[in-house]
């Protein structure tokens, strides 16, 4: 094939992917050289080049040890090498978000943190390196890729399920039950799904009690793969018995009709 040939081609292949381009720009945050990069290695498949994207880190700077040396002191506890409550309030201040902003449990979990509200050397390094800043202004800029990352089901997956582990008090199997019901809200906010906030209500009337893994695990998977009026969910199904005491709460509440 001549030159002119494969040039025409490569064009019109171009012009195909525009739409995929700007599609992984509004899910990303990313700018139109990374994601005609990440597209162009997944061979223009939009969920190949998203996760090529969020795990090889396109076009992501060399950070300066040294300035990300000084960013952590800032935040760093006087007596311990941690980043504790007083200084994610500063760090959320400096940030301009609120410290309930579910932004704020995507950087944890980019940092792999073991517990809500407090940060080690080790994870804040760790978190930074992975978003691919060395400066607050600089993570400030990239807020919009790391809220985007919700939008990701591969990601939403990761990050619910580090959402129980990080949220629950230290040496606790459980999550406490006001902790799951503020998780859930803040997770779902955006989700669509229409029940959620029936749910919380329904285990703060009825439950009370803290919140198991597998009752956290198999909410999504409900709220996922179960219509909101119920008309495929089975009672001898293999659901926790309080999500299927949140079905029979929905059919006696009137917020769906009695098969």
């Amino acid at each position: 094939m001549s030159g002119n040939a494969q040039g025409f081609f490569g064009m019109h292949k171009f012009g195909r992917g525009r739409d995929k381009i700007q599609q992984f720009m509004s899910i990303s945050g990313a700018n139109e050289k990374a994601a005609l990069a990440a597209l162009k290695a997944s061979d223009w498949n939009l969920d190949g080049a998203l996760d090529i994207y969020y795990n090889q880190a396109f076009a992501r700077p060399k950070l300066d040890p040294y300035q990300l040396e000084e960013v952590y002191s800032r935040y760093k506890d006087p007596y311990s090498d941690m980043v504790l409550v007083d200084g994610i309030s500063l760090f959320c201040e400096d940030l301009e978000v609120d410290p309930g902003d579910v932004v704020m449990l995507v950087i944890s979990w980019h940092m792999k943190a073991a517990t809500m509200c407090e940060w080690s050397k080790k994870e804040f390094m760790q978190g930074f390196h992975s978003i691919g800043v060395d400066s607050i202004p600089k993570l400030r800029s990239v807020l919009p890729a790391l809220r985007a990352e919700l939008k990701d089901e591969h990601k939403f997956r990761e990050l619910y399920a580090f959402a129980f582990c990080w949220a629950r008090e230290k040496g606790q199997k459980s999550l406490a039950l006001d902790t799951a019901v503020r998780m859930w809200e803040l997770l779902y906010e955006d989700r669509g799904w229409p029940l959620i906030s029936i749910w919380c209500q329904f285990l703060q009337a009825k439950h009370n009690k803290a919140i198991s893994k597998d009752t956290w695990s198999q909410l999504l998977e409900f709220s996922k793969s179960i219509s909101p009026t119920l008309s495929n969910y089975d009672a001898e199904g293999a659901w926790p018995y309080l999500i299927d005491e949140f079905a029979e709460y929905l059919v006696e509440s009137g917020v769906v009709p009695a098969k």
